[in-house]
């Protein structure tokens, strides 16, 4: 092998595990006291990201790996307040960019207690995101996410009434699986540029209202067989397949939605793209 050659891989393999040397651990836990209600704060500007019910014991968890040149964890908890900030900030004034490739391994792992009430606020950045929020006792949702990847689950059904569950994307691809789980009397989703999936299958038995903006890109919205859907809809420059809709007095209509005993009524708003109707069982 030729002498600039062989530098050339000295070096490489030099640069990366000097890069690989600023990735650190971190980890922060709290046990649960009888907590009745949890307002959990959540930032995370860059990387991979796990939400998920924990054990009964513990109020909430998070474990990390983050690139310590650019980020600092957060871990703030408020016992009075009933409050709790986890997460990543940047260092410096200038704010979250992905400037290497350590910020894209970043990885963290959070846990929160499904004993107690929660009011959960999600602010996302450039991630990959992975939150499984079935199971839990959600009051309220509001999730903000920027150029990122996220599929957000309701695999189970919430153990108790939701009020709203908010969603707003920026330049982001989006799946809501099983928000009939959720539980939530109203659902907001706001969609800069992308392509999202909004999936209202799950077990509720109470009606519900959606409202859904889209700016650009494709919007999937599967609907449950069994419930009475009425979709209102303001569009420009969309197409709109209606598979298994009827209109009706400037709306659409499922064949079963004067009889049917869940109603869930959708107003769509979109400017370029299309909308697609597909049915769940």
């Amino acid at each position: 092998m030729q002498a600039p050659v062989v530098l050339l891989l000295l070096l490489s393999i030099g640069i990366g595990a000097a890069e690989a040397q600023t990735m650190r651990p971190f980890s922060t836990f709290r046990q649960f006291h009888g907590e009745t209600r949890l307002h959990a704060r959540l930032e995370y500007g860059s990387g991979n990201l796990r939400l998920q019910p924990g054990e009964p014991r513990e109020l909430y968890r998070m474990s990390l790996s983050y690139d310590e040149d650019r980020f600092l964890p957060i871990s703030d908890f408020d016992s009075p307040g009933g409050t709790v900030r986890l997460g990543l900030k940047a260092r410096g004034e200038g704010g979250v960019r992905v400037v290497s490739r350590n910020q894209l391994s970043q990885a963290a792992l959070v846990s929160l207690s499904p004993r107690v009430e929660l009011n959960l606020d999600l602010s996302l950045g450039a991630v990959d995101a992975d939150l499984e929020l079935g199971g839990l006792r959600l009051s309220e949702i509001d999730l903000k996410t920027g150029a990122s990847q996220a599929t957000i689950r309701f695999s189970r059904p919430n153990t108790m009434r939701c009020r709203t569950a908010t969603f707003s994307a920026g330049a982001a691809e989006v799946s809501v699986l099983g928000l009939g789980n959720s539980r939530c009397e109203e659902i907001v989703f706001e969609g800069g540029v992308g392509k999202v999936l909004l999936d209202f299958s799950g077990a509720s038995s109470s009606n519900a209202r959606a409202v859904v903006k889209m700016s650009v890109g494709g919007i999937t919205l599967r609907l449950p067989r069994a419930a009475g859907v009425r979709i209102t809809m303001d569009k420009f420059l969309s197409s709109f397949e209606p598979a298994g809709l009827v209109r009706r007095s400037g709306a659409f209509v499922s064949s079963n939605y004067d009889r049917a005993s869940r109603k869930l009524e959708i107003d769509l708003s979109t400017a370029i793209g299309g909308v697609d109707i597909e049915w769940a069982d």
